[in-house]
């Protein structure tokens, strides 16, 4: 398959004015993103996940490297790339159906086409039927459904996801992780997906990149060959899923393990 998203040796540093030092989030970066697939991308905390999506979304740039998006350069954000973050972001006082319809009407969608095209996104997410209810009568699973159905009614090529289901309780997390495989299945889009969670990367991703502790740079790319995983059945407890979960354990282990020996180090340095 072609690749979509591109990622050449980026290096991402933040500057503290107060004190001139620099942070290196981010370390010769390169990882490549096919046309319609599915990754997930685990780390130790601090380790950059985040700062890697900004860098997709646009929303922030390299300090050195480059992001490409079908072959061009990613030179900020656009439509062609949908959002989702933890924190829902919904307006209070809108209706679900309006909330999606938000950014179509910023756009200058007319009102008819918006309210089809929300009406049609609400019911991929299963929530048409409750489109007309406002964001305090939604469930924690509820609201974000409408978050994904607002960033999936632009049709973007690329959905990204920083920690969507981190909030939710374990039974609504799982429910709306086999969901999020149906609607990525159904639509063909490109799924960049973080999370904290090994068993929620295993499930979600054909591939699991792991990165290093800060500064993050990628340890390893694993490919998941769990064919039965949409049957329905519970794909977590089979020796395969079990296999793969231990190997990502271990890959994160190792570098949380290590995160925490150099700070251990700097402690007793500056101590010292």
């Amino acid at each position: 398959m072609p690749e979509k998203i591109e990622i050449r040796g980026v290096t991402k540093k933040f500057g503290d004015r107060s004190t001139g030092r620099q942070t290196v989030a981010l370390a010769d970066v390169s990882l490549s993103v096919a046309d319609g697939e599915f990754l997930t991308l685990v780390g130790p905390s601090g380790c950059g996940k985040s700062t890697l999506l900004e860098l997709i979304g646009g929303l922030t740039t390299p300090t050195s490297g480059e992001l490409l998006l079908d072959g061009a350069p990613i030179t900020g954000p656009g439509l062609d790339r949908g959002i989702v973050f933890q924190q829902y972001a919904l307006l209070p006082w809108r209706t679900a159906q309006a909330n999606v319809e938000l950014g179509l009407e910023v756009s200058g969608v007319g009102k008819r086409e918006r309210a089809a095209r929300a009406r049609e996104f609400l019911d991929l997410v299963g929530l048409d039927a409750f489109r007309d209810r406002y964001p305090h009568e939604l469930s924690g699973g509820m609201k974000q459904r409408v978050a994904i159905a607002r960033s999936l009614v632009y049709e973007p090529k690329v959905l990204l996801m920083d920690e969507p289901y981190a909030a939710l309780d374990a039974q609504t997390r799982e429910s709306l992780q086999v969901e999020l495989r149906s609607i990525w299945q159904r639509t063909g889009g490109t799924v960049v997906f973080i999370t904290h969670g090994i068993e929620e990367a295993v499930f979600l991703g054909q591939r699991v990149a792991v990165m290093t502790s800060r500064p993050g740079r990628i340890k390893e790319v694993l490919p998941i060959d769990l064919a039965d995983r949409d049957s329905g059945g519970d794909i977590r407890s089979t020796p395969e899923f079990t296999s793969y979960r231990h190997h990502v354990w271990e890959l994160l282990h190792d570098e949380i393990s290590r995160a925490a020996e150099a700070s251990r180090t700097k402690e007793v340095v500056e101590v010292g």
